[in-house]
């Protein structure tokens, strides 16, 4: 088990010693790992305090890293321009919770370490990412839940099999119309829309899916919807089922593409910034499985070194359910270009490591190589494996996106109109049920 005292906080006063500190953090941090140098369990030491304490532990369990040279990532052009265009007349409201004046791209493209809200900038700008803006649609992904097991062959516990991962965004459109506010957001207050649907394996869960409406308004929760064909019934979930700040569980669709609460049910505490190593130019599409810890993870890969914002996001408790939650808190390390978390680390009530989920990121102009209809004018970011531990049980859930055994290749489809409002109805989610 992981203590909360493993974390390191990074305080900076001033300028001086903001930029003497990036400084001193690139400099350990390079003193640590090369490129060229492999990371096991055997001298995982060398990494403890260039990724996060649930990374190590993946690390000390069998994950193995490929340590590469830093490269650069850069904004899809459409977003960069929206940032320009509209970045200036952007603020939190009086109260911090809440933007005004939002229009499209990254609402805080200036971020200053010693602006007392730099935290609750830094999580508006992972509301409106620039990995995806319009919509995206995932087909055919696989998820495998099996126990971390080093040295280990894989023994899966379970293999589950999805049809769509899908999302569509109302506000902040750059790349397919209507831009940049859907009209429907005057009229429903919807921020965005998700789906996930139909499952296709295990057998006895097939056709089950889900429905996730998210609201701007910051009092409003979100309406979810779930689809059991063998009640034959929509059930509409209470919001406490599905955010880890209401009392969520191992169903956790908050997690499901980073961190992605409503913003305003936390309180958000800037820890600091650091070079960390994460997966950004992943080397594998799809993923390979692990042989090392059992399948509980994507490995080799590359790793680089990339500046992180670190933030400590803990849920409000004047807010719904809070009083329920079963994580204390969650620290998010947001990687400062892609602005996506390559990990996220979640903590028990006693303050325990509890939780970690791993992201494994493409940048690319195409999911995979050989893609005859996803194909970009430009590079952007795929998430293309992600995984989630619970490290004090070992449980693991390690999902290929896409899938390793899929009908369909090509999988990714982002800001190409792939889906539109009507997909994201109860009724086209029971009619999609095999």
């Amino acid at each position: 088990m992981v203590s909360r005292g493993t974390r390191i906080v990074w305080k900076v006063a001033g300028v001086g010693a903001l930029v003497m500190s990036i400084g001193l953090f690139a400099v350990t941090a390079r003193a640590g790992v090369k490129p060229g140098d492999v990371i096991t369990p055997q001298n995982a030491a060398q990494v403890k305090d260039l990724v996060s304490p649930g990374v190590y532990y993946m690390v000390t369990h069998g994950m193995q890293m490929n340590v590469v040279p830093s490269e650069r990532i850069d904004w899809p052009p459409p977003y960069k321009d929206a940032t320009e265009k509209y970045s200036s007349q952007v603020r939190l409201t009086d109260d911090h919770r809440s933007l005004i004046g939002y229009v499209a791209g990254q609402p805080f493209p200036l971020i200053d370490t010693n602006d007392p809200q730099v935290g609750n900038k830094i999580m508006w700008n992972n509301v409106f990412r620039p990995i995806s803006t319009d919509d995206y649609d995932l087909r055919f992904f696989d998820c495998q839940i099996e126990y971390v097991n080093p040295g280990h062959e894989q023994k899966i516990i379970n293999d589950i099999q999805v049809g769509h991962y899908a999302g569509y965004d109302l506000v902040g459109r750059t790349e397919v119309e209507p831009m940049p506010v859907d009209p429907d957001f005057k009229k429903t207050g919807r921020l965005w829309l998700f789906g996930l649907y139909p499952l296709l394996a295990p057998q006895e869960a097939r056709g089950q899916g889900l429905i996730r409406y998210r609201y701007a308004a910051p009092k409003q929760g979100d309406d979810t919807w779930s689809w059991n064909p063998g009640s034959r019934r929509v059930r509409r979930l209470n919001e406490s089922l599905n955010s880890t700040a209401t009392g969520a569980q191992s169903f956790d669709p908050d997690h499901y593409s980073g961190f992605n609460p409503k913003t305003e049910e936390y309180n958000y505490k800037f820890l600091g910034e650091k070079e960390m190593l994460a997966v950004v130019h992943a080397r594998h599409s799809p993923e390979v499985t692990c042989s090392t810890d059992g399948g509980a993870s994507a490995c080799p890969e590359d790793w680089e070194m990339r500046h992180m914002y670190i933030v400590e996001a803990t849920p409000n408790r004047d807010i719904g359910q809070a009083g329920n939650v079963l994580d204390k808190d969650t620290v998010v390390y947001m990687d400062s270009e892609v602005w996506f978390e390559p990990y996220v680390d979640g903590y028990d009530q006693k303050g325990a490591l509890w939780r970690t989920n791993i992201f494994w990121a493409a940048y690319r102009d195409r999911p995979v190589p050989d893609a005859k209809v996803a194909i970009y004018p430009f590079k952007r970011e795929f998430i293309v494996g992600s995984a989630r531990y619970d490290v004090q049980s070992g449980f693991a859930t390690m999902c290929y996106l896409p899938g390793q055994n899929t009908p369909e290749r090509e999988c990714w489809y982002i800001n190409m109109g792939a889906v539109d409002k009507d997909f994201f109805t109860t009724q086209s989610m029971v009619k999609a049920a095999p």
